[in-house]
């Protein structure tokens, strides 16, 4: 299976709460919902939905996976919202219980998720795709396990706020195997690890 993450993304490099005002306003970040503006259904709704054909499971933080259970069950009804709803779903987290996991979902080990997210990618399958969950992606990207990232580069520059990219120092070389521009200014990059 390959590790593929999706990220709605400002030129500075942030992506925390690209959907809603009262998504994450962790640190005093005030600008929740900045996405929306450049969100072009053509080509970033294109890229989202390609990139759910090829899916096994959806893995998911804990803050992201809360915000995505308590929306998508009540969508149901169009395929991407009852696909969304059907397909089984990993969460990483410190605190939730196997008791909180709803909406199809398997609660990762609390002491070791990136293990576990190992494991599941070494099986035959599908993609396993995180959207959002920036503390997994760093770490993930930090471990060498990211097979696949798009990032939907929007033209707003946030000022601060959550990144995905480690800062240990360590190089990352990556190869562009696809970018497409939308309408709105939005680059649609995607790149997979350099060999």
């Amino acid at each position: 299976m390959r590790v593929v993450v999706s990220e709605f993304m400002s030129l500075d490099g942030v992506v925390q709460a690209p959907g809603g005002a009262d998504e994450d306003t962790e640190g005093g970040f005030a600008h929740g919902g900045w996405s929306m503006p450049y969100f072009d259904p053509e080509v970033m709704g294109t890229a989202v939905s390609e990139g759910m054909s090829t899916v096994e499971a959806l893995v998911f933080g804990r803050r992201t996976w809360q915000v995505m259970a308590a929306a998508w069950p009540e969508r149901a009804g169009d395929p991407f919202a009852d696909q969304m709803n059907a397909v089984p779903k990993y969460v990483a987290s410190r605190t939730l219980t196997d008791d909180d996991m709803t909406w199809n979902s398997t609660l990762l080990s609390r002491d070791d998720a990136v293990a576990d997210i190992t494991a599941l990618r070494a099986r035959d399958g599908g993609d396993l795709m995180i959207w959002g969950s920036v503390s997994l992606v760093r770490a993930l990207l930090g471990e060498g396990l990211i097979d696949q990232l798009t990032v939907m580069i929007e033209p707003i520059l946030l000022g601060g706020g959550k990144r995905i990219f480690p800062e240990d120092g360590t190089a990352r070389p990556l190869e562009l195997v696809d970018v497409v521009t939308s309408g709105t200014g939005v680059q649609v990059c995607t790149y997979r690890p350099a060999s």
